[in-house]
């Protein structure tokens, strides 16, 4: 099913575009357009794709929002021949959707994928993640000496900051340890983690600058292999951290301390958008499809298990 009218959920005023539901203000300026400019590449190839299958797999209700055609999971559900139903009592199964840090999830009669996932707060994911591994994330500014991060609670703000400790805690700010994820040529380098039922259907290996190392825009990307990235060991850490967080789907910000090896998850989103820009459309394609086939299998696994059949 295709999205309908996506376009209404934008307003043009001078130079800036104003996002309707959020409120957020983007500035049109040469960098914004050709991501844009990408992004509708890999739309319309998507949706010729889509045009000329026939969408055989499970029906999914979105509540309490339907995701746009720039969120992941609206993609991976075209390329997976699965169907957007219009109410959870045309659908097989629903999905907790919601482009907000916190909330509750629909009261359907169907399997809800991201249930048990009513938070993504920073707070959230540290102890999330300290549960599944035993290693604190997040740290106590007033007691911590040297260097952390400064993040605030809410998802996709893009608002780190390194700040030097002790330091005083801000309202609606959480603090996490700084992870050393440098590379050699000065770049940092992210692992953005799609995943499907706790397990990794794809990576995406994001550089930047270090002085941008918390923004949005990534200098390139690479999509690489889970099997080839993480260990057994390592995906079983990814598993445990999902389970605690409740997420059945959704992105994963996973950094790799150059020092000793380790994996640090420090974000998680249930709505996260992409595949991203900088990503070659072929790449962007190839990806989309290993996870909309992680995403059909896990759906039909969960109806057969919620009807034992």
């Amino acid at each position: 099913m295709a999205a309908s009218a996506w376009w209404t959920d934008f307003e043009l005023n001078g130079t800036v575009l104003h996002v309707r539901k959020t409120g957020a203000r983007v500035p049109v300026e040469p960098g914004v357009i050709g991501e844009f400019l990408a992004w509708l590449h890999f739309y319309l190839e998507v949706e010729l794709e889509r045009r000329a299958a026939t969408a055989d797999g499970p029906s999914i209700w979105f509540g309490p929002d339907a995701p746009r055609p720039w969120y992941l999971i609206w993609p991976a559900v075209q390329l997976a021949g699965l169907r957007i139903a219009k109410t959870p009592e045309e659908a097989d199964l629903a999905m907790f959707f919601e482009d907000r840090t916190t909330g509750a999830p629909p009261n359907v009669a169907r399997p809800v994928i991201n249930a048990r996932c009513p938070d993504t707060s920073k707070t959230a994911i540290g102890r999330a993640f300290e549960a599944a591994t035993g290693r604190a994330l997040s740290v106590d500014p007033t007691q911590h000496d040297g260097p952390l991060v400064e993040k605030g609670e809410a998802n996709g703000i893009h608002d780190g900051r390194v700040v030097d400790g002790p330091c005083p805690r801000l309202d609606g700010k959480s603090y996490q340890r700084l992870i050393d994820n440098l590379a050699d040529d000065g770049m940092v380098e992210d692992l953005r983690c799609p995943t499907v039922g706790g397990e990794v259907a794809a990576v995406f290996l994001k550089r930047r600058p270090v002085s941008t190392r918390f923004a949005n825009a990534n200098a390139e990307v690479h999509l690489l292999n889970a099997n080839a990235v993480f260990t057994d060991e390592e995906r079983a850490l990814i598993r445990r951290f999902c389970a605690e967080l409740g997420l059945d789907w959704g992105g994963l910000d996973v950094l790799r301390d150059r020092r000793d090896g380790q994996l640090w998850i420090v974000d998680a989103n249930k709505t996260d958008m992409g595949p991203p820009t900088a990503l070659p459309l072929r790449q962007k394609l190839a990806a989309t499809h290993a996870i909309g086939s992680r995403l059909r299998e896990y759906c039909e696994t969960l109806i057969k298990d919620s009807t034992g059949a």
